[in-house]
């Protein structure tokens, strides 16, 4: 187990060993975060590295990963916690059978932490020797608002409060993020319990040296043609731009078909790596091909 950096240049060195090129303003929130104990919440188009952040962040820090993926209908017992009912029936018919036990004793007995189903939430608040893990509530906004609202107690204070028990709480909280691909707009209550940033595409250079990092053996004309060609297709009115993701997945499957610089046939061919929707492919297949291939071809020859 790593401490968290104590810089700013600290921040950016830690995401560098873990693969992840980072611009100086996330590494600044980032640090912030660290620093002040608060989540850090991620709002961004899909594919441009927040879900990879957390990932980052627990690996080279030593952590474990705890991740709640939200999805609508999302609710405490998938969540936070469940009680074990088959072991509670279990417990209740056994003591039955036995009559050793009274009423009192049996509930208190059934509703105690070993019949207690720890889920990623709770989990996140149980003490470990690894030190605190990074939790990521990834993709909150598929979450519905009553969700949303269950977390405020937790943001605030890292505590959860189960009524049969009482309330967990723990000293070292985890090291939260929260993700959104603003598929809705999430609450204002809790935004200001986090530090914001927005996670933007990044600049040609800057997802050149992510694509070199990620995938060092693409050679150095591909990922120029692949990054020209992916800047150039965020450019155009399609539906679902291209991420980071799909830049590094387009110039794997280039690798992968022999090629070490792009064309048009091949450029045809492979949009279904890059795009995921039929009517962008076609958009720019039977509209776009000739300028997309030439921006690739240009940033290739700077």
């Amino acid at each position: 187990m790593a401490l968290p950096p104590v810089s700013v240049d600290a921040t950016l060195d830690l995401l560098a060993s873990g693969d992840y090129i980072a611009d100086r303003a996330l590494a600044t929130s980032l640090f912030v975060a660290f620093k002040l104990k608060r989540p850090l919440f991620l709002e961004g188009e899909a594919g441009v590295g927040k879900t990879e952040l957390a990932k980052v962040v627990a690996g080279r820090l030593g952590r474990s990963l705890i991740r709640l993926q939200c999805y609508e209908g999302l609710d405490v017992a998938s969540a936070v916690y469940e009680w074990n009912y088959a072991r509670q029936m279990m417990e209740i018919r056994l003591a039955e059978a036995l009559g050793d036990r009274d009423r009192g004793a049996l509930a208190a007995d059934i509703f105690s932490e070993r019949f207690l189903i720890a889920r990623p939430l709770l989990q996140a608040l149980t003490p470990s020797p690894e030190g605190a893990p990074v939790l990521l509530i990834d993709e909150l906004d598929r979450a519905d608002e009553p969700f949303e609202a269950y977390l405020l107690e937790i943001l605030s204070d890292f505590q959860i409060t189960i009524p049969e028990i009482g309330t967990i709480k723990v000293t070292e909280p985890p090291i939260v993020f929260i993700t959104s691909n603003r598929t809705r707009e999430v609450h204002d209550a809790l935004k200001r319990r986090c530090l914001y940033h927005w996670l933007d595409y990044p600049a040609a250079e800057r997802e050149l040296a992510i694509l070199k990092a990620r995938v060092p053996s693409v050679p150095a004309l591909l990922s120029r043609h692949v990054v020209g060609a992916v800047q150039a297709l965020r450019g155009l009115e399609l539906f679902k731009p291209p991420g980071v993701a799909e830049t590094i997945d387009w110039a794997s499957a280039l690798v992968a078909l022999g090629r070490d610089r792009i064309d048009k046939a091949v450029m045809a061919e492979t949009l279904g790596v890059v795009l995921k929707y039929h009517d962008d492919i076609e958009a720019v297949r039977t509209g776009h091909l000739d300028p997309v291939y030439s921006a690739a071809i240009g940033f290739g020859d700077d």
